[in-house]
């Protein structure tokens, strides 16, 4: 029987932020899923990945990957069951991860990074898109490779209770360091405190932030693991700690819309008073040692280390919502969309 195939496709280049009560740059058409071809399978796709990241690959600019042509599917991470095949690697009832796009079906082959792969045996499909996927595997390498955490160590993550920050922030606490997160919301914060074990956090909503790092981190900050830049970033420059190390994982305060930033940092120069190191990273850069990553994800999981937390859009529908939501504050921990409500 034919299958009825939604897609959401980049009809033209945003401007500016996108808006959560419309789809902007986005339409969505309807065509039939394709038939598998010799070394392909068809994936019915489940659940969706919304990530920050997207809303860079919207702009015809330079990135880590290269922008979503117009008229393309949009891209994303997903998790789906194997519906065709003529792939042995990828029989009928698998379910499998991958780059699947915002689409109810997706077809590909199991080669490459990008291909269509397993779930492996025990793990909780949609664990594919967050703990042992980009956010875990950027957490972990932004935290252990660029932060690196030693005991009794402050360590201030900001966005600590969205999906990369609050695995990095747990991350650093199953090392031993003193973390402090930086959330939106008495929600979130409480979140941090209470659920993910964090030792304070500072709600940049409604607290002094500078004041408050004054009285949480009265030593200095060794470690911050950045996901919004911006005036966050500069509060915690003027509080660094002799040879700190800050992780440039994530800029959220700029939308991401591939234009100059509104804000500094203005004051950087306090990298080189206080002898600190800012770093960026991408997690591709490690694939190599993904194998490694996984096994100390699992473990942190398996020990109550790490706990996780979703937020759920129902309905393919709702994807560009989801992603226009991430930069007004609106998911707590990682945002999914469950592709068929």
């Amino acid at each position: 029987m034919p299958r009825t195939n939604r897609q959401w496709v980049l009809a033209r280049r945003p401007q500016g932020d996108l808006d959560p009560s419309r789809p902007n740059c986005f339409e969505l058409r309807t065509t039939q899923a394709p038939e598998p071809g010799p070394g392909q399978a068809l994936v019915r796709v489940d659940w969706l990945s919304i990530d920050p990241t997207q809303r860079g690959w919207l702009n015809d600019s330079p990135n880590y990957r290269a922008p979503v042509g117009l008229g393309e599917v949009m891209r994303g991470g997903g998790v789906g069951e194997v519906v065709a095949s003529n792939a042995p690697a990828l029989p009928v009832g698998t379910h499998v991860y991958g780059e699947l796009g915002w689409q109810d079906y997706a077809i590909g082959t199991s080669e490459g990074l990008y291909g269509i792969h397993p779930v492996p045996p025990g793990v909780e499909p949609r664990s594919m898109l967050g703990l042992f996927g980009a956010t875990g595997l950027t957490a972990y390498f932004g935290m252990t490779d660029v932060g690196r955490p030693e005991p009794a160590e402050t360590v201030v993550v900001s966005a600590a209770a969205g999906a990369t920050g609050a695995i990095a922030a747990q991350i650093a606490k199953a090392r031993d360091a003193r973390v402090i997160g930086i959330a939106g919301g008495e929600r979130k914060c409480r979140w941090a405190v209470e659920t993910a074990g964090l030792d304070a956090c500072i709600d940049h909503t409604s607290d002094d932030v500078p004041a408050e790092l004054a009285r949480l981190a009265p030593n200095g900050i060794d470690v911050y693991f950045d996901n919004v830049g911006g005036d966050l970033l500069e509060a915690v420059l003027d509080r660094l700690a002799l040879h700190a190390r800050i992780v440039v994982c994530g800029g959220v305060a700029s939308g991401y819309r591939g234009e100059m930033p509104a804000t500094g940092p203005r004051n950087y120069l306090q990298l080189g008073l206080r002898r600190a190191r800012m770093e960026g990273f991408v997690f591709l850069d490690h694939v190599d040692r993904f194998p490694e990553a996984f096994d100390a994800l699992a473990t942190w999981s398996a020990n109550g280390d790490i706990v996780l937390e979703e937020s759920v859009a129902k309905d393919l529908t709702q994807a560009p919502a989801a992603l226009a939501g991430l930069f007004r504050g609106h998911n707590l921990g990682k945002q999914l969309v469950r592709v068929r409500g």
